[in-house]
């Protein structure tokens, strides 16, 4: 026995016998100490989970949790490769596979042409111009916007939005500076339309669609973004009926978009293992999470937030990670997102 381990059996001894005295102080000879090293695991982070025990993601607000797929993996044997192709068609996708070749075809134009012009036009155009440029388009759709909330009974975001539409067109010069969304006016922009109505009245989205010069949408927002596209050109005329104003504002329009997407599309293409099913997703929950807003559901989706298709000018892609939540006996972290 080493003379570090005699104090300890002593002490034991006593304490065995049963000794009502106290135990006579042991002395002690100064030994080195020994160092033991224990390879600790880090805290900081956790390991990915597999496939079958990873927790769910929390979805973005307005939308269900997804849970994982109950089909048994099948296994792989040496030396295969296995190859997981996208099924023919899924519930509220039934064209999946011919709106994924036209996704791709967009994909393919915009890094070809689309990207590259857009990129030109921000670096020639100083930022104060462009998006000036920016807030005068979109003053112009704010009388659709409060004529959607008088739709679906809210006149207090009417009111909101027509004072958007009066400080912007007066103060903020024609729309051209954002004045109202600053103090002491504090009028946040909100998007709406007639998709965003009909969903409010209970109108299903209908098959999702990924149309080449549209981009994606569903079969309502389709018939309610047809009637948004109208209602100026109907209702007031000139210049909103004349090619010489439509086609330019389009082209800024889809130039802008394009620009505040970059940096969330170029993550899509180098991160997602399928972006045309992690955009897709996206998008109908974003849409279904702006029903629910309507709703009193959730919260607004933040307005400022690009939400712009490369090269369309219409809604769509912005891609977020998932953040999931530490409950008890989660110990591991899934990985991946959209």
């Amino acid at each position: 026995m080493s003379l570090a381990a005699l104090p300890l059996a002593l002490i034991l001894s006593a304490m065995q016998a049963g000794a009502a005295t106290e135990p006579l102080p042991v002395p002690v000879t100064e030994q080195p100490l020994t160092t033991i090293t224990v390879d600790a695991p880090p805290v900081t982070t956790l390991p990915p989970c597999p496939a079958a025990a990873a927790p769910l993601a929390t979805p973005p607000l307005g939308t269900a949790p997804i849970a994982p797929s109950d089909a048994p993996a099948q296994p792989s044997q040496d030396g295969a490769i296995v190859v997981t192709a996208r099924p023919d068609s899924e519930p509220g996708d039934p064209m999946l596979q011919l709106n994924a070749q036209s996704f791709q075809v967009v994909q393919d134009v915009d890094e070809a042409l689309v990207g590259p012009v857009a990129m030109a036009y921000k670096d020639a155009i100083p930022k104060p111009i462009r998006h000036g440029l920016r807030n005068f388009l979109r003053n112009l759709t704010e009388p659709i916007v409060a004529l959607n909330f008088l739709l679906q009974l809210k006149p207090g975001k009417a009111a909101e939005t027509v004072g958007r539409f009066a400080v912007n067109s007066t103060i903020g010069i024609g729309g051209l500076f954002d004045v109202a969304k600053r103090e002491p006016f504090k009028l946040p922009y909100r998007r709406n339309g007639f998709a965003n109505t009909l969903g409010y009245y209970g109108v299903e989205p209908g098959a999702y669609l990924f149309l080449p010069l549209i981009g994606p949408t569903t079969v309502r927002d389709l018939i309610g973004g047809t009637i948004d596209g109208l209602l100026l050109p109907t209702a007031v005329g000139a210049p909103f009926n004349n090619p010489y104003f439509t086609l330019p504002a389009a082209t800024l329009s889809a130039l802008q978009g394009r620009i505040q997407i970059d940096e969330q599309l170029n993550a899509l293409r180098t991160q997602s293992k399928d972006p045309y099913i992690d955009a897709r997703d996206f998008y109908l929950r974003r849409r279904q999470a702006e029903i629910d807003a309507l709703r009193g559901q959730v919260q607004y989706p933040d307005g400022e937030l690009p939400f712009v298709n490369p090269g369309t000018g219409r809604s769509v892609i912005v891609p977020v990670t998932p953040i999931v939540p530490m409950a008890p006996g989660i110990n591991c972290m899934a990985v991946g997102g959209y």
